[in-house]
């Protein structure tokens, strides 16, 4: 096999589908337009956003982060798991990931429970309106990340994967690997900006 640049060329290739890095650049731009506005509303009223995020408890969201990030990292190692043809390890890791996205889903249910109690809902303040906006998007990103997880763990439970056809097993992860890359801009963004 040649090793030149040509020949390199020729092999490489966009992992998943076109449709997919079309959906995760209108998603991206979304988020890029929230979290726009939510930089612009912390710089008319910084102190009330300094207020809002006091009332965040840090170590939730490095624990969300942490519990993301580690869900992304199980779902790339599946994908690699499938191309050496061991697509039961991969469904294994794939519902490793799927547990560890579950711990994502509690955690954040926990905040929002807390947040609500204390009254900072969607009209307590600029910074809690936004908060609730992104991170509410943000979570029903990963619950529909959640259940492409599932159907992607299926498959390789089953062995869709052999005609080595990895189109939608690679656009799954890409997804989540998007919700892993909004989730490491709004962490700082909400929890640690002053």
């Amino acid at each position: 096999m040649s090793t030149s640049p040509e020949a390199l060329a020729t092999v490489r290739r966009l992992p998943g589908d076109l449709a997919m890095w079309f959906f995760i650049l209108a998603e991206l731009t979304v988020f890029g337009i929230l979290i726009l506005a939510f930089a612009v509303a912390q710089y008319l009223d910084a102190e009330g956003f300094r207020a809002g995020r006091a009332a965040l408890d840090r170590s939730t969201g490095l624990a969300l982060t942490l519990s993301l990030l580690t869900a992304g990292f199980l779902a790339a190692v599946a994908v690699e798991r499938v191309r050496q043809g061991r697509q039961r390890a991969a469904a294994v890791l794939l519902g490793g990931a799927l547990a560890v996205a579950l711990v994502y889903v509690l955690l954040k249910l926990g905040e929002y429970r807390h947040l609500a109690a204390l009254g900072l809902d969607l009209e307590h303040s600029t910074f809690f309106t936004l908060y609730w906006i992104l991170t509410g998007f943000h979570f029903l990103h990963v619950l529909l990340g959640m259940a492409i997880l599932v159907w992607m763990a299926g498959r390789c439970w089953r062995g869709a994967y052999r005609d080595g056809s990895l189109g939608g097993l690679e656009s799954g992860a890409l997804y989540w690997h998007m919700v892993d890359l909004v989730w490491v801009m709004l962490f700082p963004l909400v929890y640690m900006l002053e």
